[in-house]
């Protein structure tokens, strides 16, 4: 079992920036990759960023790829999310996930633990 916390969301203008955290406890994190998907109502969730256990790979969807990092300190338990020139279609809740193995880094069904959200907000 691993659980997930996320923190750092808010109400941000187009154009600003933010950073989500996701501190993890329970199993070694290490040992998994990690993702950030977004959840807008009445749509799918739709996958963001996500990287290996190391943190020495990462993978991003196109409507994010340079605008947003991901990366993890594994020191500390923690995944990161920056998010620069937010959009208002970047608004939605944010999640963290943990998958323990899979190739398909983008699906969220290889993603077994999943954090509360938090949410994200940008203002045009």
């Amino acid at each position: 079992q691993v659980q997930l916390l996320e923190s750092g969301g808010g109400l941000v203008q187009a154009g600003g920036s933010l950073r989500l955290s996701c501190a993890a406890s329970g199993r070694v994190f290490s040992r998994y990759r990690m993702g950030w998907f977004r959840l807008v109502p009445g749509k799918e969730r739709n996958f963001v960023a996500a990287i290996s256990s190391s943190g020495g790979s990462t993978y991003y969807a196109d409507s994010v790829k340079g605008r947003f990092t991901i990366s993890r300190d594994n020191d500390k338990n923690v995944l990161y999310l920056q998010m620069n020139s937010l959009k208002p279609e970047d608004t939605a809740v944010y999640y963290c996930a943990a998958s323990p193995a899979g190739t398909n880094w983008s699906d969220d069904w290889e993603y077994d633990w999943w954090g509360q959200g938090t949410q994200v907000t940008v203002s045009s």
